[in-house]
């Protein structure tokens, strides 16, 4: 989908503070309300907004490890994929899971704690999904860029 440079500066707005009146964001992009409330449903009709969101602070959260494992399945047949998904689906753990090319075939963001508790969710919950043969762990030391924008 093709936005106009009013979508573009209305979702760059809702990307800082999704709390925005319509009122403001249509006086910061010069457009009048209506127009700028039809510019936000279309949006979200279409689907290029999918939700809202609140950003949280997991050091604050006392979620102190964040850790990438990247995935090996043994079972590379559809109902081996897909009791994997089911069961990531339902790890609060993970904040994301993406399915790959390369060495791994999935890659997993897990926060915990504490490693004590990131290698206690490995075994309670991924060692006992039947497809995965393997995890390849790393340890997130610190996060150097982290943003939500997505160039348009």
């Amino acid at each position: 989908m093709t936005l106009d440079t009013f979508s573009q500066k209305i979702l760059r707005l809702l990307r800082l503070d999704a709390h925005r009146s319509v009122q403001e964001i249509s006086d910061q992009v010069w457009l009048s309300r209506t127009p700028c409330w039809r510019h936000i449903k279309d949006m979200k009709q279409s689907g290029v907004i999918q939700r809202y969101t609140a950003l949280r602070d997991q050091e604050k959260l006392g979620l102190h490890v964040c850790a990438l494992a990247h995935i090996h399945l043994t079972r590379h047949t559809e109902g081996g994929v897909e009791q994997f998904e089911r069961e990531i689906t339902t790890c609060p753990e993970v904040t994301e899971c993406y399915s790959t090319t390369g060495e791994a075939d999935c890659i997993l963001k897990i926060v915990a704690p504490d490693t004590k508790s990131y290698d206690a969710f490995l075994h309670d919950r991924i060692f006992k999904i039947s497809a995965v043969a393997q995890v390849r762990t790393s340890v997130v030391l610190r996060e150097i860029k982290f943003d939500t924008q997505l160039p348009l």
